[in-house]
């Protein structure tokens, strides 16, 4: 397990390196400058010529990535703002705030947002799927399967904009979204992320639902469950020892995924909520041309999905002892 997990990190890193010089070219090739966008209406060549050289991007490009990768390890030295210390993501051109720093004010509220919308989604989606698989061709197996192909067409942009007028504007049942830090208000907290949780809740529960009763259903037709079945094991030890374990490796590894997803930043749905987390940070590094801000957001995202895939693969070895972590 240990080197598999040493392996895999050092993957981790080598895939991260690739994205942030992807990134990094990708912004070059935009027509916005973003040095003639900081310098103003009047512009100099003079003055223009400073602004690169404050921002930094005056060298080669090559020269360029070189100093922001070499600012992660050991700092950096800038013109402006002084020595930026290790892990160094930069300063942003658009108001000059270090990156790490905005980054990390952001992200408070984006882990809000996606660990409290996972435990609702993964206890009645699982819950749901595992209850409409016990009742396989009955009522509520068919009204489980109806309400998740419902759900799972759902659209956020769509549905929490309904959200936010009908249970909000209209009848006041939930209060509106709003940033609450933990820390100074966990009443305000829960209140402002409560809607945006059970609109995320409503729509990935439908995928969980619909997944875990097909996976269900095909682990309790496998022949080792029916083999403990004709040994006269109980229907409840047979179901969570043996089919309940062997189903829960997909719902697993797509829990990872979509977790990691979510605190890379939930685009939509911060937007649609006006929550400011990574996501709507994300936004508005892309529509200011602000390359040290988009790298380090890009930077957070892939690595948060980075993060979550190797957990997955060692909590699927433990789930099923099938599995062997070389």
């Amino acid at each position: 397990m240990f080197r598999f997990l040493v392996r895999r990190a050092l993957g981790a890193v080598v895939i991260l390196l690739i994205i942030s010089a992807i990134t990094f070219v990708l912004f070059y090739v935009a027509p916005r400058d973003p040095a003639r966008v900081a310098c103003g209406k009047v512009c100099t060549p003079e003055t223009l010529a400073l602004v690169r050289q404050n921002l930094g991007i005056a060298d080669p490009l090559p020269v360029q990535y070189w100093h922001w990768f070499e600012g992660l390890f050991v700092g950096r030295d800038y013109t402006s703002f002084g020595h930026c210390p290790a892990p160094c993501l930069g300063y942003s051109f658009h108001n000059r705030e270090p990156v790490l720093g905005t980054i990390l004010d952001r992200f408070p509220t984006t882990v809000s947002l996606s660990l409290g919308s996972a435990v609702v989604f993964v206890i009645f989606g699982v819950g749901t799927g595992m209850l409409a698989a016990v009742k396989q061709g009955k009522a509520l197996d068919k009204l489980a399967s109806s309400a998740s192909l419902i759900g799972s067409s759902l659209q956020i942009y769509i549905v929490g904009v309904v959200a936010m007028y009908y249970l909000s504007d209209q009848w006041g049942i939930l209060s509106r979204p709003k940033d609450v830090p933990i820390t100074e208000d966990p009443v305000g907290w829960f209140n402002g992320l409560l809607l945006p949780w059970f609109v995320l809740a409503l729509i990935f529960t439908a995928n969980y639902t619909r997944m875990t009763r097909s996976q269900l259903v095909e682990t309790l037709s496998e022949d080792y469950v029916r083999t403990a079945r004709a040994k006269g094991l109980s229907r409840r030890t047979v179901f969570f020892r043996f089919a309940w374990r062997g189903a829960m490796g997909p719902i697993v590894t797509i829990f990872g995924l979509d977790l990691g997803v979510l605190l890379g930043g939930a685009i939509i749905t911060e937007q649609t909520f006006g929550l400011h987390g990574i996501g709507q940070l994300a936004v508005k590094a892309v529509r200011d041309n602000d390359l040290p801000m988009l790298l380090g957001v890009v930077l957070v995202a892939a690595g948060a999905i980075v993060v979550f895939n190797i957990i997955v693969d060692a909590v699927y070895a433990l789930i099923d002892p099938r599995i062997r972590l070389a």
